[in-house]
């Protein structure tokens, strides 16, 4: 497989409420995802909230444990979604449609850059990754089990626009 992209790498954010459960999961899933298909340095991931709850903490334990026992490693602190996100991220992916409303009244947001991770997702998959901070140990599973699914997904979508021709 030919993994030349184009020397500007793809950055990709990942959004979800307060950036301590379904986003930081995110993050760590598509960089171990960018890692095994060989695109390390060239597709770059970070996440953040929409809401600033719980900025400067790191992910939920409840989210790191469960991470941590499929072979992820959720590092970083939470931090809020910023207007300059807007321009410097590729692509935005919201976890839900609240929080893709959110990012959209954030400003203007460049056409297709800001879409719902479900997108990715087969027809099987609800809309939304559901936020699992109120629930019990299965919801954060479920949460991994939607982020995994997804992830190749992303990546080739990243590829495709990035590829050099």
């Amino acid at each position: 497989m030919n993994n030349s992209l184009t020397s500007i790498p793809g950055r990709v954010l990942v959004v979800c409420l307060g950036n301590i459960c379904r986003s930081p999961a995110a993050e760590g899933i598509l960089r171990a995802a960018i890692d095994r298909e060989g695109f390390t340095g060239q597709i770059q991931v970070e996440s953040a909230g929409t809401a600033n709850f719980h900025s400067g903490r790191p992910a939920d334990p409840r989210m790191k444990a469960a991470a941590s026992r499929r072979g992820y490693q959720l590092e970083g602190t939470a931090r809020q979604l910023m207007h300059e996100d807007l321009r410097k991220f590729d692509l935005i992916l919201a976890m839900d449609r609240d929080n893709l409303r959110a990012i959209h009244q954030l400003g203007d947001v460049t056409p297709g850059c800001a879409r719902l991770f479900s997108d990715f997702l087969g027809p099987e998959w609800p809309s939304d990754v559901p936020d699992p901070y109120y629930g019990g140990e299965t919801g954060f599973e479920y949460v991994l089990d939607m982020l995994e699914a997804g992830a190749p997904a992303v990546i080739d979508h990243i590829v495709a626009d990035k590829r050099l021709s």
